[in-house]
């Protein structure tokens, strides 16, 4: 059997491309023949999607020869405000939500400015047709499985995010950039990884991590850019701040360090797309405590692994109560990460991924 394998793949900016290159790693270390984006039909065909326009020609191959839908994002709205006219955009909105839908579509297109922030794009998912058109649909969370079961009674399989086999940096290396920033004595670095988008709550992690900072020795470095030059405007001076620690999109071998420097991830969804973040899950992997959105998307990792704080009025004050928790209790701190780290490796190995993915093969005709 050949598997045809379409996603995209390094050195693209995606996290969906990092998921694929380790995914296709395992597959091909358990004996699979995997073909990457083939231009012939294959024996099996799997297509990662994702809700932006880097996923077209994939999204156009899952349409036209069916196959398993490995589903990154239960979201595919921004996919298709981006990829077309607003004539193609409504058509397919009232394809998903019916025709009394049509003056919503063409409101929310005149307004998908607000898109990136605004819950009402996130309230529609417009996964319909990819649905309908799939033989089976693979997601990574309840809440990913929730949303595509609403839009099409498909054949829906949850399989755990891979985690592939960290490669540490050397305790020195670590050691030596912690040093390049001048940290005071027990200070505590909190991390930001990743494209920032308005749903990653930059600016509210700012305001709590402004008001941490004027009483404890705490740093937040925020690596990734911007996808938006309205959200880069309107971040430059906050990122200005002298406790801040500012890096663009890093290299792989570059996020590894500075994820092994960090001593906490803030990794808030806020509206959420019903993805499973891979900076989690390998911050996770790396034995680092995070602070999480509460939600079905992270309802798979236990209690002791994650600190979930609720979107909504709350957030602030919740995320400026973990940060000073785990800023001042480094022993819990350690405990929470070890616990992550142990999680990881049982249920989001290689191995796990694989024999899901395969799984989901089997039915398949």
């Amino acid at each position: 059997m050949t598997l045809g394998y379409h996603s995209p793949m390094p050195p693209a900016r995606t996290g969906v491309a990092d998921y694929s290159a380790a995914l296709v790693r395992a597959l091909r270390d358990a004996g699979v023949n995997v073909a990457v984006n083939p231009t012939r039909p294959c024996d099996r065909e799997v297509y990662h999607i994702g809700n932006n326009p880097t996923h077209a020609a994939i999204y156009a191959r899952a349409l036209d020869r069916p196959g398993v839908v490995v589903l990154h994002d239960a979201l595919l709205h921004h996919f298709f405000l981006g990829r077309g006219s607003e004539q193609h955009y409504v058509e397919e909105f009232v394809y998903n939500y019916g025709a009394w839908t049509r003056g919503l579509a063409h409101e929310l297109w005149r307004g998908r400015a607000r898109s990136g922030h605004d819950p009402l794009y996130f309230d529609y998912p417009m996964l319909r047709r990819l649905m309908e058109r799939s033989r089976v649909v693979v997601v990574h969370n309840p809440a990913a499985a929730a949303t595509a079961k609403a839009h099409h009674a498909a054949r829906i399989v949850e399989i755990p995010h891979i985690l592939e086999p960290i490669p540490e940096p050397p305790g020195y290396a670590v050691d030596c950039l912690r040093a390049q920033w001048a940290l005071p004595p027990a200070a505590c670095v909190f991390g930001i990884f990743g494209h920032l988008r308005e749903s990653k709550r930059v600016h509210t992690v700012l305001n709590a991590f402004e008001r941490l900072a004027a009483q404890d020795s705490v740093r937040l470095l925020v690596a990734g850019d911007c996808v938006s030059s309205d959200l880069a405007r309107a971040l430059d001076a906050r990122l200005r701040h002298p406790h801040v620690l500012r890096k663009p999109y890093l290299s792989e071998s570059g996020f590894w360090l500075h994820a092994a420097a960090v001593d906490v991830c803030i990794n808030l969804r806020y509206p959420s797309a019903g993805e499973t973040s891979g900076i989690g899950i390998r911050l996770m992997g790396l034995g680092k405590p995070i602070i999480v959105t509460a939600g079905p998307e992270v309802s798979r990792f236990p209690t002791n692994t994650v600190i979930p704080i609720d979107a909504g009025l709350a957030e602030e004050e919740m995320l400026l109560c973990a940060m000073h928790t785990l800023a001042t209790s480094p022993i819990a701190a350690r405990r929470l990460g070890h616990a992550a780290r142990n999680f990881m490796t049982t249920h989001h190995s290689p191995q796990l991924a694989v024999q899901g993915l395969l799984s989901a093969l089997v039915d398949y005709n």
